[in-house]
């Protein structure tokens, strides 16, 4: 089975003829994949800590704690307060994360179709959002307590949404097909 990196690499071959590539430094490249959590809900102390213990486990790397940027009364948060994690993958760590979210994660979610074309933005970043983060194998059946979404931002080298459609098309991706009614 090939990588995520090995398909990177000849991203180059496979786009070349459709967008009129001449150098391989035009191709599209991942830059980084950014993986955040909300836990502003979870009021507890122990389950901020075990939330921070499962995404440094699907992760591979320890997440950083995000404090709030403004002070909101309604919902009782003073600046500061740590109501978020957030963990920034670049290098081996990020396509490890990568092969795993497309082979393994995606296909255990319940009625997964793909994503949209729509969560690909103008820069050629794409959006994904998790509802449970139990998709993934390193969390095991007895931690299903507290179940917390997640979100993955997947940043590449990309100049518009048609190069980015291409370029996560070639690596495998799978995005909906278009429905005609």
């Amino acid at each position: 089975m090939e990588t995520t990196k090995e398909k990177e690499k000849k991203a180059f071959q496979g786009l070349k003829g459709k967008m009129n590539y001449k150098n391989p430094m035009e191709a599209p490249r991942l830059l980084k994949v950014v993986v955040s959590a909300g836990t502003g809900s979870f009021k507890d102390p122990k389950k901020k800590e075990s939330a921070l213990d499962r995404l440094s486990k699907i992760t591979g790397q320890k997440p950083s704690v995000r404090g709030a940027k403004q002070s909101v009364a309604s919902f009782k948060i003073r600046q500061g307060d740590p109501i978020g994690l957030q963990v920034t993958l670049r290098g081996k760590r990020m396509y490890d994360f990568l092969d795993r979210l497309l082979s393994i994660a995606f296909p255990r979610t319940k009625d997964f179709r793909g994503f949209l074309d729509k969560s690909i933005d103008e820069m050629g970043n794409i959006s994904i959002g998790i509802r449970e983060h139990t998709i993934f194998p390193e969390t095991t059946d007895e931690e299903l307590k507290d179940v917390f979404g997640l979100s993955v931002s997947i940043v590449t080298t990309a100049k518009n949404r048609e190069e980015a459609r291409a370029f996560f098309e070639h690596l495998d991706f799978p995005f909906r097909k278009k429905e005609t009614r």
